[in-house]
């Protein structure tokens, strides 16, 4: 029998604390002080320009929290916060703070929760509004959290017996799904929508992997742009799961239309167990997209299959993306 605890509902509520003790330590890059500083507090402190005090009790509170360890009243990073919460590593994802924690995410949830639940969903158009500026913020902040799935499809997308020559790349954000494509393939033009704000950031990262002249942008809703027909490739990277099942059969269904005969999309996406409380990562995402669109879901296996359908793709498959916890669904 499961102990009888208060402690997971206290947990819960004073969860802002742990989010409040990890913006304060990337911030002031704590982890590659303490690497660099054999973790003796006096020079951590030193380093980051703090008090000794409030490092020592941050470090404290981080060794509690499970991000350090502390013997000899030294710390020392474990194996996963060296990887990827250290600047010198190239898995580095410190960055990813800017958005998922932004001021405008955390108010997102904590204002007032009761008003998405009872709306089923959030009040207004939530990040969903026209050139919301937070989609820049996760442009840029998302770039290594993402990097590892965009090159493995790129991969998985060279050893097509053949390759795509035209790709589109439907709300790019960071673009880096179509520049790793373009990286991977060579000769393969592509086209990447968004809001003009976070395309030039997209243009900047196919610019620094040396592909801007097979790279081209299109500005405006993916809803309303006409971006062209005879793709043999379409990318829906984290994109459906912020609309409701008869918006993407409307997207999926203008997609189809403008893929190539043969051609395939491709959406990325947290795709939850037909019981939605597994896996735990993918179901949780539900609540992410309760809070922050009006309609938007982690759909099933079963769901994207019937929206595919709907759209009239003849085929759809989804498929695993590890390490990442999100999945692969391919529309044929």
């Amino acid at each position: 029998m499961d102990d009888v605890s208060p402690q997971p509902f206290i947990d819960a509520v004073m969860a802002y604390q742990k989010t409040a003790a990890m913006k304060a330590a990337i911030a002031l890059d704590l982890f590659t002080a303490i690497a660099g500083e054999q973790g003796e507090v006096e020079r951590i402190a030193r380093r980051v320009q703090a008090s000794e005090r409030g490092v020592r009790i941050l470090c404290d509170y981080l060794t509690v929290q499970g991000f350090l360890q502390k013997e000899a009243q030294r710390y020392r990073l474990t194996p996963s916060t060296e990887v990827f919460l250290t600047v010198s590593s190239p898995a580095w994802m410190g960055s990813i703070v800017d958005f998922l924690a932004a001021p405008e995410m955390i108010s997102q949830w904590l204002d007032d929760p009761v008003a998405f639940v009872r709306n089923g969903g959030c009040v207004g158009l939530g990040t969903l509004a026209p050139d919301n500026p937070v989609w820049v913020k996760f442009a840029r902040a998302m770039v290594p959290f993402v990097a590892p799935t965009a090159q493995g499809i790129a991969q998985q997308v060279s050893a097509w017996a053949k390759p795509p020559k035209r790709v589109l790349d439907v709300a790019a954000g960071h673009g880096l799904f179509g520049v790793s494509i373009a990286k991977a393939v060579p000769g393969a033009q592509v086209v990447a929508t968004d809001w003009q704000p976070v395309l030039e950031v997209a243009q900047e990262n196919a610019a620094a992997a040396g592909v801007s002249a097979r790279y081209r942008t299109l500005a405006g809703s993916a809803f309303d742009v006409d971006w062209g027909k005879d793709f043999d490739l379409v990318l829906l990277t984290n994109f459906l799961h912020h609309f409701d099942a008869s918006t993407c059969v409307q997207l999926l269904s203008k997609v189809r239309r403008s893929l190539a005969p043969g051609g395939r999309a491709l959406a990325v996406e947290f795709v939850p167990d037909e019981d939605r409380v597994s896996p735990p990562f993918a179901a949780a995402f539900s609540f992410v997209m309760l809070a922050s669109t009006p309609s938007g879901d982690a759909y099933t296996a079963r769901e994207f299959e019937q929206m595919g359908r709907d759209a009239g793709f003849a085929k759809v498959s989804v498929a695993p993306l590890p390490p990442s916890p999100q999945s692969l669904v391919v529309f044929e």
